[in-house]
C-alpha cells in the first residue's frame, strides 16, 4: 500500500534524501513550525551531516525553546562534534524541562564524568542510584576520586552485581577507578 503523504513515506522507509528534500521545502517556506525544523534536524543526522543537524536543532529551538526532544538531540549532535560542554547544557535543558528523562540524565552523567566534576556527577546520578550498573559504576567512581567514606559500600556493592552482563560492568567500574589496583577481595 503506497503512502498518502511523501514525507511520511520516506520517514517510514529511511529514505533520507527524500525526506531532507521535502522537509527543506518546508523550512523554506514563511515561518515553520518547531517540528518541522526538529524532524529536518533529525534527518540531517541519520545521514551524519553533524553540522546542518546541528543548526536545523538550533533552528527549531529559536521557534520552541521547551522542545525537549531537540534539546536532547542537540545534545547528541554536540557529543558527535567533541563539545562537551555544549552537549552538557542541552542534556541539562532537557532536564529541566523533564526532569524524569533518565536517558538524558545518564548522558549528561557520562559528560560531566569525562570533565571530571565529581561532585556535579553525583547531583545528577543520585537520583538513578541502585536501577543500572552503569549509573552505580559511575557513582562509585565519583565517591572513590573524592574518598569520601561511602565508596566502599559502593564498590562492595557493585562487585555483587551479578545480572546478565552486570558484573563485566561492573569490573571495569571498579578498574576505572582504581587507578591500576583493583580494590577487590578475592
Amino acid at each position: 500500500m503506497a503512502e498518502r503523504d511523501p514525507l511520511t513515506g520516506a520517514l517510514a522507509h529511511g529514505d533520507w534524501p527524500l525526506a531532507e528534500r521535502l522537509l527543506m521545502r518546508a523550512a523554506h517556506k514563511g515561518k515553520p513550525p518547531a517540528a518541522v525544523l526538529y524532524n529536518l534536524g533529525r534527518v540531517m543526522m541519520e545521514q551524519g551531516k553533524w553540522g546542518p543537524a546541528r543548526t536545523w536543532l538550533r533552528r527549531a529551538l529559536a521557534r520552541d525553546k521547551g522542545h525537549a526532544k531537540a534539546w536532547f538531540e542537540l545534545g547528541r549532535v554536540e557529543l558527535e562534534l567533541g563539545d562537551l560542554d555544549a552537549a552538557g547544557a542541552a542534556f541539562g535543558r532537557v532536564l529541566g524541562l523533564t526532569p524524569g528523562d533518565s536517558d538524558a540524565r545518564i548522558n549528561l552523567g557520562r559528560i560531566v564524568l569525562r570533565l571530571g566534576r565529581y561532585e556535579e556527577l553525583r547531583a545528577v546520578l543520585q537520583p538513578l542510584a541502585g536501577r543500572d550498573v552503569e549509573v552505580d559504576g559511575m557513582l562509585y567512581r565519583a565517591a572513590a576520586e573524592l574518598r569520601l567514606p561511602e565508596a566502599e559500600a559502593l564498590r562492595r556493592d557493585l562487585w555483587r552485581r551479578d545480572g546478565r552482563g552486570e558484573r563485566a560492568a561492573a569490573l571495569r567500574a571498579l578498574t576505572r577507578a582504581s587507578k591500576g589496583c583493583l580494590p577487590l577481595d578475592l
